[in-house]
């Protein structure tokens, strides 16, 4: 069974999303490798999110185009989770951001390329590829801030809290995450958070905080200021 429009909106928007964020690093990264890196990470993410916009564009029947998906919808219509849309923050909060992340996507991705979706299938074991680097990178980072200086322990642990909530979307009947996550964070000598009081969801259904209004005024304006423009 192929995938629907509304489930490839929401694969394209979390990296479309994300992606937009980890640019905001181009230039003011802690040092130049990383902002090498960051900017990389994002770039395979926006490539990600172009394949996937453009075969929901195609499946949806409309005409639209990955271009005019991303640039001329409205933020209710995007079904990014919220944990994407937060701020970068501190170093720390960018690399904890990316780790759960990378988390749940990662093995959906594996999932949806053995699926019998063949065209989707195609698309996300070439994210599958890219996204395992994505991990491998961020999780050594997670690892060496968290069993670092006690400054570099207290800002990860601080992030790790921070966006726990955020999860809620992502990771939702998957035990096997949190186990696996435990034993990162056992290596990092950081505690992962219970489960939240008030787990933060709707992201998917196309409500969201307003760091996505403001993401997107920023995204989109050249687009909207320049309707139907050819680049």
């Amino acid at each position: 069974m192929n995938a629907s429009v509304e489930e490839l909106l929401a694969l394209a928007d979390d990296r479309l999303v994300l992606g937009h964020r980890l640019s905001e690093w181009c230039g003011h990264a802690p040092i130049l490798e990383e902002d090498i890196a960051l900017s990389n990470v994002g770039l395979d993410l926006l490539g990600q999110a172009t394949r996937f916009l453009e075969l929901a564009g195609e499946r949806e029947g409309r005409g639209r185009s990955a271009d005019q998906l991303a640039f001329l919808r409205d933020p209710t219509e995007f079904r990014n989770c919220l944990l994407v849309e937060q701020p970068n923050g501190d170093f720390a909060r960018t690399i904890a951001r990316q780790v759960l992340f990378d988390a749940a996507a990662l093995p959906e991705l594996e999932r949806l390329a053995r699926g019998g979706d063949a065209e989707l299938a195609a698309l996300a074991a070439q994210a599958a590829k890219e996204s395992r680097y994505h991990a491998r990178h961020t999780r050594d980072w997670f690892v060496r801030l968290g069993d670092g200086s006690e400054e570099s322990h207290r800002r990860m642990q601080a992030a790790l809290d921070f966006l726990w909530p955020f999860t809620a979307e992502l990771y939702a009947g998957r035990g096997e995450l949190r186990a696996e996550l435990e034993t990162l964070a056992a290596q990092a000598t950081l505690e992962l958070p219970g489960d939240p009081d008030f787990p933060a969801s709707g992201g998917r259904r196309g409500t969201h905080s307003e760091h996505l209004d403001h993401l997107l005024s920023e995204m989109q304006c050249v687009a909207r200021a320049h309707p139907g423009a050819q680049w």
